[in-house]
């Protein structure tokens, strides 16, 4: 990692832990990192798992990929480049909420495999769970929500992700996910199931 462009900077500790805030919050702090391509169910399975998590009592929150580009990324294209620092500030708020004590859900395609390790570089063994949704590319063409599909394959959209520009698939990710196939309820139980089989709640 590149070191900070300031000098005269001091990292401060809290006084409140992470351990306490995780008591306090009845679950361990977490990051949810669901990837997959356009229309592969990311952010509808990130949102009930999310909703399911709120209804226990758990603390939890959801950063979505089209929602943090209307602010903390919104400078942000969809270049290479762009790309990775999208998820480099997206690796380092995550963060945040895990020393938090916070179940922090991610929803992008985050397509490179280097850029989804060096978030998982920044934390600690087990604070953040790859969730690889598969889903064939003809079945995330025929949801295309968005339309983005139809656009790209017109030529509309550069650099898009499994048309224009590459997907690379998780080598080790702790829940794998065949979103073309299952319902999302089952999807966002396995997401539970994992959580509390491995003792995060």
């Amino acid at each position: 990692m590149d070191e900070p462009k300031s000098k005269n900077i001091t990292w401060h500790q809290a006084d409140v832990t992470r351990q306490a805030r995780e008591e306090r919050n009845s679950n361990r702090g977490v990051i949810l990192w669901y990837t997959g391509l356009s229309g592969c169910g990311k952010s509808t399975i990130a949102l009930e798992v999310e909703k399911r998590l709120f209804e226990m009592g758990r603390h939890t929150y959801l950063l979505d990929g089209d929602n943090i580009r209307f602010g903390l990324n919104k400078n942000l294209g969809f270049s290479p480049e762009d790309r990775t620092e999208n998820i480099r500030r997206i690796g380092e708020v995550a963060k945040l909420f895990v020393d938090a004590g916070i179940m922090v859900g991610t929803a992008f395609i985050s397509p490179y495999r280097a850029d989804r390790d060096q978030v998982r570089a920044l934390v600690e063994d087990g604070d953040m769970l790859e969730i690889f949704l598969t889903c064939d590319l003809s079945i995330c063409e025929q949801r295309d929500p968005k339309g983005l599909y139809k656009k790209a394959r017109a030529g509309e959209i550069t650099d898009f992700t499994g048309i224009s520009a590459p997907y690379e698939e998780p080598r080790n990710p702790e829940i794998v996910i065949d979103s073309g196939v299952l319902p999302v309820d089952k999807c966002a139980q396995m997401v539970i199931d994992y959580l509390s089989e491995h003792k995060y709640m």
